[in-house]
């Protein structure tokens, strides 16, 4: 039986410490409770554990206070909440034509209610770019928000969300960066970058289980956004209307504590590994494959071919193969993971010009991965390639 090599860490990361699992356990079996339901110990030391895993996160991320760090279901949820939160009738909204659906379907559903207008800038079709001039020269006059991926989730490509905050920020615009493919896998600091609103998953690369995420909302723009979801919070039980305060203005009922738990050992996990260290690692799995698949006659590689300038998520079509052809063929004959398709990004896949081809074979490396991971990949789309040219 051939061995297993995942290569779909753009999803979800895998496989998790094991320090994830062990938290996870520890909590079941010794706690158990709802955080801020109750004064006896099990759940006490539950707002406890929620508490030091947003502590952690808020350090990863130069977040100051915590408290300003929101939890959320995912990354989608965390979207929207930023998003509909803050968007008010008439406002424009700036996104790009890389962005994913948790971007791209809300901003369409605000502006098919008529509520407000979109504006989507286009990317570079062969590094999937998208230029920091031009999001400016979208601004409008009743520009509210602009919304960036931070990397591609099709091509791995980091855009300039450096240069585009610091302008914004001037004039007095809204930041919203979709951190799906990067947070925990490229150092990021809200404050020195200008970014007010960062979308995170728990699960991808901060290495913890799905159905964790967080949004971070930059301290004082808290009560311009309106919360999703208003209900029991375990304070101020004798209020009317939802708490005022961060974080529970936001956080509705009890949270995933099990889930916190194991994101908590796994934000502890790459605070001893160095999120820079893991950065070099990414660069590194990057440099690699990009060096040895461009050799690949058949084989088309898309995105940037300088690894500073993505992270290791690369999309791939073959000559002779449909995208699912070549993701069941890496499974079936060598053991490789990868996912096909169109990676719920299909403005990206209409950029590169693969929307309507059946989109691209998506391989996509993380924190486990090694180099000779990479090369076993490389030489499965080598065999397969030149299986295809044979034929």
């Amino acid at each position: 039986m051939l061995e297993r090599l995942y290569l779909d860490n753009a999803a979800t990361s895998f496989p998790k410490p094991p320090e994830v699992l062990e938290a996870m356990r520890a909590y079941a079996e010794e706690l158990g409770a709802s955080a801020g339901r109750g004064a006896y110990r099990e759940a006490v030391d539950t707002g406890v554990l929620v508490a030091e895993c947003r502590r952690r996160l808020a350090r990863l991320i130069g977040c100051e206070p915590a408290k300003n760090v929101v939890f959320t279901l995912n990354c989608s949820e965390a979207l929207n909440l930023a998003i509909k939160g803050v968007l008010r009738d008439g406002d424009h909204v700036i996104t790009t034509a890389m962005d994913h659906n948790s971007v791209l379907r809300p901003l369409n559903a605000l502006q098919d209610r008529g509520r407000n207008e979109v504006t989507f800038v286009p990317a570079d079709a062969e590094t999937g770019a998208v230029r920091a001039d031009d999001v400016l020269a979208a601004i409008r006059p009743r520009t509210r928000l602009v919304c960036m991926t931070h990397g591609s989730n099709v091509t791995g490509t980091l855009q300039p969300i450096d240069e585009v905050g610091e302008a914004l920020r001037q004039r007095e615009i809204f930041l919203l960066v979709d951190a799906a493919q990067t947070v925990g896998h490229v150092p990021l600091d809200v404050a020195r970058q200008s970014i007010d609103f960062l979308a995170m998953p728990g699960h991808k690369g901060l290495m913890g289980p799905l159905g964790t995420g967080a949004l971070y909302i930059r301290p004082g723009l808290e009560n311009l956004v309106e919360p999703l979801v208003e209900g029991g919070t375990g304070s101020v039980s004798e209020l009317a209307t939802q708490p005022d305060f961060m974080p529970d203005r936001f956080e509705s009922g009890s949270h995933n504590a099990i889930g916190l738990a194991g994101l908590g050992a796994a934000l502890a996990w790459i605070e001893e590994r160095g999120v820079e260290n893991l950065h070099a690692h990414d660069l590194a799995l990057s440099t690699r494959f990009l060096e040895k698949a461009v050799e690949i006659e058949p084989l088309r590689v898309y995105g940037p071919r300088d690894a500073a300038s993505r992270v290791a998520v690369f999309s791939v079509r073959m000559e002779g193969l449909e995208p699912a052809e070549l993701s069941a063929l890496l499974e079936t004959e060598f053991g490789i993971l990868s996912r096909s398709g169109l990676h719920c990004a299909p403005l990206a896949h209409q950029t590169l010009g693969t929307h309507e081809i059946g989109g691209t074979t998506r391989l996509s490396f993380g924190a486990y991965n090694t180099l000779d991971d990479v090369d076993r990949c490389v030489h499965a789309l080598a065999q397969l390639a030149g299986a295809g040219a044979r034929a």
